[in-house]
């Protein structure tokens, strides 16, 4: 039964409760310092709080100089590999990445040709859901929140599944590559579902080509006459890769190791670190990007005015505009200072697709709260590091450039980490109990061990 929201807010045991639940829960501050207890995503002097050993991904941000933090241009590793190389690597030769990142992050190391191309045609045979998971799952009970649908659809697959608690390697490498294949179907066809009957929308569901990359069957399931251009695939493509993986102590991934050390199945890891992700303090901070600047277009007069878009940043600060938390959102990252390498390299490409599309005006908006909002945030805020703009100051717009909906736009961010979360996965299910030995191949430029921070 539904509570009216009146009846609700007027409720006076719920009222008289909810000061009790309050007053009892109550921490003293004090105490956390006393005993040494990190709240939150980091520790006072900004490090973060160490967690565990991962060979999967690495974050770099700052250098140790006579016992002091010095921040430098922050780097983000795959498997060793710096992200702007790969990016460089299937970009420069007009190649999709986002499938051969899946194998880095899986295997180790690049695939040659011939692997990528058997990784492809495997992960494209997986891109299917059981019959009538679509009609029973997905459109009898759609959900306002497509994040929802996917917790949801990936514990139905569960009951879909004849080895679900099997928790060999080999088992669960085949439920994590069914998932990775699967979660773009979950998404669209949620989202779909989302639209027609709370939208009141027409109905469409185009089935997945293996002929496609993930990000073309994406556009491709997502637009009514599932026609895109190669430059929003590309687009779409890299902000898959970009996301895909970020280290072991984010907060979903984080969640992923801690479900999988308990010895349950795949699907309800997944669901738990997708109930993270779901947090609009992890995966929903770009869809607040985008309202911001809503706002500000609303209210900033002339978007050249330098002046005008600082006063209208320190008035958002200062909890007088927007939502009046205090936030310039997509603005400061827990690790990075200087500079978020993700968000450099998909500046460049939302450049691009800015000027296909006409919207250049938005763009140089973009660039100028960029530069302007370190310097009204130095002026109003005391803070330990620098401030720089992080990959979800970008990736909302890129996303409503290319004409994705805002209800999917985390759902995407799980779609590219989904494959990061199998990663670690597989990692805790391989090393638990076990003497770890350095077990892969040398790459170039990569660590055999890569601390996990807590961040």
């Amino acid at each position: 039964m539904t509570i009216p929201v009146k009846d609700f807010y007027d409720n006076e045991m719920l009222n008289e409760l909810s000061e009790l639940a309050e007053v009892s829960y109550a921490i003293d501050p004090e105490l956390y310092g006393k005993f040494d207890v990190k709240r939150g995503l980091r520790d006072i002097n900004g490090r973060g709080v160490l967690a565990g050993l991962t060979k999967i991904g690495e974050v770099h941000s700052y250098i140790i100089d006579e016992n002091e933090m010095v921040p430098v241009p922050g780097r983000l590793l795959y498997r060793g590999i710096d992200i702007a190389d790969l990016v460089e690597g299937f970009t420069s030769e007009g190649r999709f990445g986002f499938e051969e990142t899946c194998y880095l992050l899986l295997f180790g190391e690049l695939p040659d040709r011939r692997q990528l191309a058997s990784f492809e045609e495997f992960l494209a045979s997986y891109r299917k859901l059981p019959k009538s998971f679509v009609r029973d799952m997905i459109m009898k009970a759609p959900s306002k929140d497509i994040m929802n649908v996917l917790s949801r659809s990936v514990l139905a697959l569960y009951s879909y599944d004849d080895m679900p608690d099997d928790t060999s390697i080999k088992n669960v490498l085949r439920q994590c590559i069914q998932m990775i294949a699967r979660f773009p179907l979950l998404a669209v066809y949620g989202y779909q579902a989302y639209s027609h009957y709370h939208g009141d929308k027409s109905l469409f569901i185009h089935s997945p080509r293996e002929d496609l990359s993930t990000a073309e069957n994406i556009l491709h399931m997502l637009r009514p006459d599932s026609k895109f251009t190669k430059l929003e695939a590309s687009v779409l493509d890299l902000a898959l890769v970009l996301h895909a993986e970020h280290g072991g102590g984010n907060n979903s991934t984080f969640v992923t190791h801690v479900v999988t050390s308990t010895g349950t199945d795949t699907y309800s890891a997944m669901a738990a670190s997708l109930g993270s992700l779901k947090g609009p303090k992890h995966g929903g901070a770009n869809i607040k990007v985008v309202q911001m600047f809503e706002d500000i277009k609303e209210n900033i007069k002339d978007w050249n005015d330098d002046e005008e878009i600082a006063n209208y940043l320190d008035k958002i600060l200062k909890r007088e505009a927007f939502d009046k938390s205090g936030l310039i959102y997509g603005m400061g990252h827990a690790v990075y200072s200087v500079s978020d390498p993700r968000a450099v390299i998909l500046k460049e490409y939302a450049s691009k697709l800015a000027v296909s599309k006409g919207c250049e005006d938005e763009f140089n908006l973009f660039s100028k709260v960029e530069k302007i909002a370190p310097e009204v945030i130095g002026k109003i805020r005391r803070i330990y590091k620098g401030v720089s703009a992080n990959i979800d100051f970008y990736s909302g717009f890129v996303y409503k450039m290319l004409g994705i909906p805002p209800e999917l736009y985390t759902p995407i961010f799980a779609i590219s980490r989904v494959v990061g979360w199998s990663a670690h996965r597989i990692e805790e299910l391989s090393n638990k109990g076990k003497i770890i030995r350095p077990a892969y191949k040398s790459v170039a430029k990569r660590r055999d061990y890569v601390k996990i921070d807590k961040r």
